[in-house]
This record gives C-alpha cells, sequence and structure tokens, in this order.
C-alpha cells in the first residue's frame, strides 16, 4: 500500500512539475530539456553499466561475491527506468543514481535494510514462527465433515 501511495505522489508531483515548466518556459524548451535528460542519461547508463559489468567479470574472475557489483546492477536499471519516464525529478532521481559516489550511499543504505530484515527472518525462523506472523496462536483440531464414500462390492461368480 506504501510502494502505491509512494507511487501516485511521485506522479502528481511529476505532473505539476510539468505543467509549471510548460507554463514557465514553454513548450519547446520544455520539450528540449526532458530530450536532453534522457540522451545524457542513456549515455550514462551505457557507460556505468560497462563498468559495473567488468567489475563484476573481475570479481567472479578473482573469486570474490559480487555483492556491490549486482546491487551496482540493480541501481542502474532502476535509474534507467527513471531516466525514460518522462518528467523532471524522475530524471534528477535518475543521474542521482548514475554517479557512483551516491550511488554507494543508496546501496549501503539498502544493505543496512536487508541486514536488519535479515535479522528479523531469522530470529523468528528460530522460533519456529514465519516473519509475518502475529503474536496469536489459535490451537485447534482438524475435523472431516465430509461423510464417507461408500465402497461397492462385485463379487465374480
Amino acid at each position: 500500500m506504501r510502494v502505491l501511495l509512494a507511487l501516485l505522489v511521485g506522479i502528481a508531483v511529476e505532473l505539476t512539475t510539468l505543467i509549471w515548466a510548460f507554463g514557465s518556459w514553454g513548450f519547446l524548451p520544455t520539450l528540449g530539456l526532458l530530450i536532453l535528460g534522457g540522451v545524457l542519461g542513456s549515455l550514462l547508463i551505457r557507460r556505468e553499466g560497462a563498468r559495473t559489468l567488468a567489475s563484476f567479470s573481475e570479481a567472479v574472475r578473482n573469486r570474490r561475491e559480487p555483492h556491490q557489483e549486482i546491487a551496482d546492477g540493480v541501481l542502474i536499471a532502476a535509474a534507467g527506468f527513471l531516466i525514460v519516464v518522462p518528467g523532471f525529478l524522475s530524471d534528477i532521481a535518475g543521474l542521482f543514481l548514475l554517479f557512483p559516489p551516491t550511488r554507494r550511499l543508496v546501496s549501503r543504505r539498502l544493505a543496512a535494510q536487508a541486514e536488519r530484515r535479515a535479522a528479523t527472518v531469522h530470529l523468528n525462523a528460530r522460533y519456529g514462527r514465519p516473519a509475518d506472523a502475529g503474536g496469536v496462536v489459535i490451537e485447534g483440531e482438524v475435523v472431516d465433515t465430509a461423510p464417507p464414500t461408500p465402497v461397492h462390492r462385485t463379487e465374480l461368480t
């Protein structure tokens, strides 16, 4: 539900920004900036994707687990999606994810969040409960209410 709400708010903010830009700068300058952002973003995606693929290959070749490289690849893909979506704020967010220093900040935060979730799942699994289980336990017994099916015998004479 939170993701849907965030998506709706993001769309509303993007539309508001585009309407403001069309009103302030006009149609052609706004369209030019959107196209320029897309072209610049696609060039950066290609460059950063190639770097990430090379470092992934290097990690595999050195028999090191490529956690950071996988995280970088996922964030670069997310940046590509944000840049393809028309809008200034999504372009800025996509470009933010394409620069290695800011991408490292985001990936560290995501890794810390994943570690906290994994610790919670581990604790719950240790006590025999699924991670999303509540604290209520209802004990009961399974009862079959269907009548037994009759067995027909045929005798051969």
